[in-house]
């Protein structure tokens, strides 16, 4: 109901109350001029109840209109109580709800049916709220990431990699590096992959093998015998290199091992290598390139962000996709997490709660304490003051019935 219908409704409710005493009013007066000039007894008794009503509503016209009004705009004490003592009003409402409400006797029962996990369970089942909230997430990190300082970010990265660089042992990481490679076998992929590509192609170009062995060979030589003896390096060559390429244990397989184990301990002890590589690491710190660097990189971290966002096929939307099944069936199933999740927010809710109960009670106090005086009294009336003019129906009926019996008491004793 809005305040205009309340203001509709309390003025209907004073216009029955005040008409009932002027029906008193116009009752009691015309018994009195009837009983100058006639003698009719049971005119007393009407009398007597009009007369003692029109007291009984004034009496009560009073007392209801002293709590939101100066009776007749009269400043009499103790009246337009509501709007003289609204700061005691706001103390005591706010002291009572605390007192009676925020008690650990009524909160406690109603933390514990708290289940959070299943009503957010619930609401990731609903394929409209895990596409509303994909589209929440993707909305705020792509207004996050265009509204990030493209060059703050780029120094970030450029400061943290400087830092990074230059806090590493660049030879022991190489070394480890190559160390680790090879004994993972990461060489023998590379060695048999060239192998046969170097098989492939003598094979493949045996004519050019001829022409050079022509051109280094004598003149007094046969033709015939060049050939035959390209054909022997080809085909030798041809073999040695499957060889290499189909045998794990080939000895040049071993040697180039052997190698690369050489080289990753000399790149951890040789002088020679610290200084090669302490100027590639100066070079790399260099302000310019790191900055550039740094730039670009982020750059395409930026773009590559922005592009998966905007395709709905993409790899970081359909992730998106997963985590948020992933958290409703986690939600649904996982008894211990949903356990876990509502005992800790009925705990600090609780706890919450208990904590800043008396903060409600300032709020209500404050609230009804600012309000202005006239305001407060006018939202009070407007809510109890229908009930209130039932007060001054009942004074006016009861005052009426009083006065008629102590008529009659009067008239019996006497």
């Amino acid at each position: 109901m809005t305040n205009e219908e309340k203001r509709i409704q309390l003025r209907k409710y004073k216009f029955f109350a005040t008409g009932l005493f002027l029906l008193m009013a116009a009752v009691f007066i015309t018994t009195t001029l009837l009983l100058k000039h006639e003698s009719w007894p049971w005119l007393g008794y009407v009398k007597a109840f009009s007369e003692a009503a029109m007291v009984g509503a004034l009496a009560d016209w009073f007392a209801v209109t002293a709590l939101f009004h100066y009776p007749l705009g009269i400043r009499i004490p103790h009246t337009n109580l509501i709007e003289n003592s609204k700061q005691r009003i706001g103390d005591n409402l706010g002291n009572f709800v605390v007192d009676n409400f925020l008690t650990a006797e009524n909160i406690r029962p109603y933390i514990g049916r708290l289940n959070i996990a299943q009503y957010i369970a619930d609401w990731l089942q609903k394929p409209q709220h895990k596409k509303l909230l994909q589209d929440e997430i993707s909305h705020w990190l792509r207004k996050i990431i265009t509204e990030l300082d493209d060059a703050f970010i780029a120094d970030l990265i450029a400061r943290k990699g400087k830092e990074l660089i230059h806090t590493l042992n660049i030879n022991l990481l190489l070394s480890n590096g190559i160390t680790y490679l090879v004994e993972k076998g990461a060489q023998e992929k590379v060695v048999g992959f060239i192998a046969g590509k170097l098989k492939t192609y003598i094979t493949e170009n045996e004519s050019l093998v001829k022409d050079r062995v022509k051109q280094e060979s004598s003149m007094l030589i046969p033709g015939f015998v060049d050939n035959l003896i390209a054909k022997k390096i080809t085909s030798g060559l041809a073999r040695y290199f499957e060889e290499i390429e189909q045998n794990q244990q080939h000895k040049v397989r071993q040697d180039i091992q052997q190698q690369l184990l050489q080289l990753a301990e000399d790149i951890k002890v040789k002088t020679e290598w610290y200084d090669e590589l302490r100027l590639l690491r100066e070079d790399l710190l260099s302000s310019a390139k790191t900055d550039a660097m740094a730039a670009d990189i982020w750059r395409s971290i930026k773009d590559s962000l922005l592009e998966g966002l905007d395709d709905e096929h993409s790899g970081l939307k359909l992730y998106m996709i997963k985590t948020i099944d992933d958290l409703a069936n986690t939600f649904q199933s996982d008894e211990a997490i949903i356990d876990k999740i509502n005992n800790w927010i009925r705990y600090n809710a609780y706890k919450a709660i208990m904590k800043h109960r008396h903060k409600a009670g300032d709020l209500i106090s404050n609230t009804v304490g600012n309000w202005q005086g006239r305001d407060l009294s006018e939202k009070l009336e407007l809510e109890v003051g229908k009930d209130l003019q039932f007060i001054r129906v009942n004074g006016t009926i009861v005052g009426g019935l009083v006065g008629l019996l102590i008529y009659v008491l009067s008239h019996w004793l006497l």
